[in-house]
């Protein structure tokens, strides 16, 4: 859901690489051990177990995590990235390639990280394609 990148002043906040649309339906992370007092723009958020900045400090490098089951269900040929790490992946004449290893973003859209059998990797960018039980990408981008 989101990562804590660092402190925010004195009092204990925390400033947050936010990964969701909202965190805001969400007042628990990390299987309870975080709860979420406020959160402000700009990624800016207080735990009631976080009182001053060396806690926050502390948090740095965090990983903000949800149950699965309290995220909200998806439309029709949408994903959550974690859904698609681990993903077999073949060419599109169904030869085997690898694994999904990774999702990433740099901002043009979804982009699969896969790594062949040999520890070799490549990226595919999702737009081109085909999710399914399997990722079916085009065979020229596979080396």
């Amino acid at each position: 859901m989101a990562a804590v990148i660092g402190a925010h002043g004195i009092g204990g906040e925390v400033k947050l690489k936010v990964f969701a649309d909202d965190l805001a339906p969400y007042r628990s992370f990390n299987d309870g051990a975080l709860t979420l007092r406020s959160l402000r723009e700009g990624g800016i958020a207080r735990f009631a177990e976080v009182a001053d900045r060396t806690a926050a400090e502390a948090l740095r490098g965090t990983l903000l995590t949800v149950p699965r089951e309290a995220l909200p269900p998806l439309p029709d040929g949408e994903y959550y990235h974690v859904d698609l790490i681990g993903l077999a992946v073949e060419t599109d004449g169904g030869v085997p390639v690898g694994r999904v290893v990774a999702v990433d973003n740099f901002g043009a859209g979804d982009i699969l990280d896969i790594e062949k059998p040999d520890g070799k990797r490549f990226m595919v960018p999702v737009a081109v394609a085909t999710i399914g039980l399997t990722a079916v990408v085009p065979a020229a981008f596979v080396e």
